[in-house]
This record gives C-alpha cells, structure tokens and sequence, in this order.
C-alpha cells in the first residue's frame, strides 16, 4: 500500500452538539466551528470522503423537557431540528473554505436542505462533497449516535469516528477517578456488556451487527481527526477484534 494513501475510503463522522459549544455557555462557538471545517479538510486531501452526523444539545435537549413534563414526540422533533440548525452551521464554515458540502435531513425542510436519499447521499460523497445527515433518524427515541450509525452502515462507511472531549474509552470517567484505564481497543460485546461510554447500545449492536468499527477519539486535540483518518493509533478501537 501507498504509505500517503489513507487505509479507509469513506469516513462518518459523529459530532456531539456540545462539541460545537467551545468556551461558550449555548449556541456554537465560531472558532470551534472553524478548526472543525479545516480538519474536515486536510481529511478531504488525503482522498477521504467524509459524512458527518451532529448532534443538537448545544442548543436544545428533547429528553430533558420531556423529564420535565414536555411530550416526549414533541421534544424529540425540536431537537432534530437544533441538528438541522448545526449543521447549515457547518456547511456555512466548510463552503468558507471553498469545500463543498450537501445538508441531508431526515425531516423535509426544502427550503433550506435536501430529503436525505441514501443514492444520493453517496454520490455527493464520491464527488468529494461533505454530507452532512441532520434530524437523526427523523424517528422520535433514538438518538444522534444510532442516527450515526445508521448513516455509516447506509453509506458503506469504513470506519465510524466518534468524536468526544476525552482521548479515548476509559474504564471510569477519568475526571472523577484518577485510577481510570484507558483502553487502546476493545470489541463490541465487552462494551456492551459492561456498558462502557462510547455510544448508546442501539448504536453499538448496529455497528457489531454490519462490522462497522468505531474510533472514539478527542475532538479538542488539533490534528486527530487526520491522524485517525491517516490510520494512525489515535483513541480507542472498537471492533470485532478487541
């Protein structure tokens, strides 16, 4: 294999809603937003396609008024909607840099994004677009990471990067328990098993269920989304393998 050639064709990435929050209390942080598009774009350069699927509880969180007495139908399509609101957000930061990039609801909203249709979806991807899945699943009770996995799976993505604030899986959170191991990899069903932090378990029985591996990794760290999408050991494996 070409040592400058990445080892996977097609990427998704998942983006949590709070990871567009940066040093802000709501809404997205603009610098954030910025560094994101351009390590989206050096991943471009190495002849990656990418997809991205973002959350929405930087702005809103459907289970959080539905704990407070909201219809939980109701909460849950308000919070596909702050998913459509960061990602124009993102297609705003990569067309900035001259990337182009498709907005995908699940939801219809034509006005200002397209229906999601897998065929079409894979062929932006393979003209060298960014396509960004918003509204999750368009289903109310599953959340962005099933969504994620849902589009990976659809896309024939190789690999599913779940960007977090930590720099991989650990056994404890590493912010209460000093004594907690991170974990270079691991399978799916020990994951599932102990219920370790990586995505919810819809999400990780879909992944396991199409072979699909997933690398968590630290978002705030400048430059891992391109070293994970160069191959390189960055964060924790999950696959069949662990």
């Amino acid at each position: 294999m070409d040592s400058n050639k990445a080892p996977y064709r097609r990427i998704l990435l998942k983006l949590s809603g709070e990871a567009l929050l940066g040093n802000e209390d709501y809404g997205i942080d603009p610098a954030v937003l910025k560094r994101i598009a351009a390590e989206i774009q050096e991943v471009l350069a190495l002849d990656v396609q990418v997809g991205v699927v973002i959350g929405g509880g930087n702005i809103f969180r459907g289970a959080g008024l539905a704990q407070a007495g909201m219809d939980r139908v109701t909460g849950d399509h308000m919070g596909m909607l702050a998913t459509v609101i960061n990602s124009l957000a993102l297609q705003d930061a990569l067309e900035r840099l001259g990337i182009y990039a498709r907005v995908m609801s699940a939801l219809q909203i034509h006005e200002i994004c397209e229906d999601y249709i897998r065929r079409r979806a894979v062929r932006h991807l393979e003209k060298g677009r960014v396509a960004i899945f918003a509204a999750g699943t368009g289903n109310p009770f599953f959340t962005t990471d099933t969504a994620a996995a849902l589009r990976a799976i659809e896309i024939n993505a190789d690999l599913l990067a779940k960007a977090t604030k930590v720099d991989g899986v650990y056994s404890a959170d590493p912010m209460q328990d000093p004594t907690a191991r991170r974990y270079e990899q691991l399978d799916f069903d020990r994951v599932i098993a102990e219920k370790l932090n990586v995505m919810d378990t819809t999400a990780v029985v879909m992944c396991r269920d199409n072979d699909l591996p997933i690398r968590v990794f630290d978002l705030t760290a400048p430059g891992a989304l391109v070293r994970l999408a160069r191959g390189d050991s960055v964060g924790t494996l999950v696959d069949d393998t662990g």
